[in-house]
């Protein structure tokens, strides 16, 4: 039997706003939110979602380049990416969550990672150790 797969967690940030955005309208980074858990909903349970946890936080401060997202996982490389568009990035986006979580490292190679993720990568943090278990 194989390693268990460790939980990736999705964080996006619900405050980015858009400069388009209307100040009494929901934020670009909450409509990233919904669209993302919308995409989730639709896929099947066997898909990779499965293990991913997707939350939103108030604010990633990269407030320059909305919309933002940080991925995490335990043993793997962080990354945190913006320039995402709330209406159109949720599939770009959770496919590669796929590549990311098929890595043991959280190292997906440039070439096989989406476009959004190559042009939009902000900042990328080593791997913290997961708690050893006993």
């Amino acid at each position: 039997m194989g390693r268990p797969v460790p939980e990736t967690v999705l964080y996006v940030c619900t405050t980015c706003r858009a400069a388009e955005d209307a100040p009494d309208a929901p934020r670009a980074g909450a409509r990233l939110l919904d669209a993302l858990r919308a995409e989730i909903a639709g896929r099947p349970e066997t898909d990779a979602a499965a293990g991913l946890r997707i939350e939103g936080v108030e604010c990633l401060s990269v407030c320059k380049r909305p919309c933002t997202v940080a991925v995490a996982s335990p043993d793997r490389w962080t990354y945190v990416y913006g320039d995402l568009d709330p209406a159109s990035s949720a599939r770009t986006i959770l496919d590669g969550l796929g590549r990311y979580a098929a890595t043991a490292d959280g190292i997906v190679p440039w070439r096989e990672r989406p476009e959004a993720f190559r042009k939009g990568v902000v900042a990328r943090i080593p791997p913290f150790p997961a708690p050893s278990a006993g």
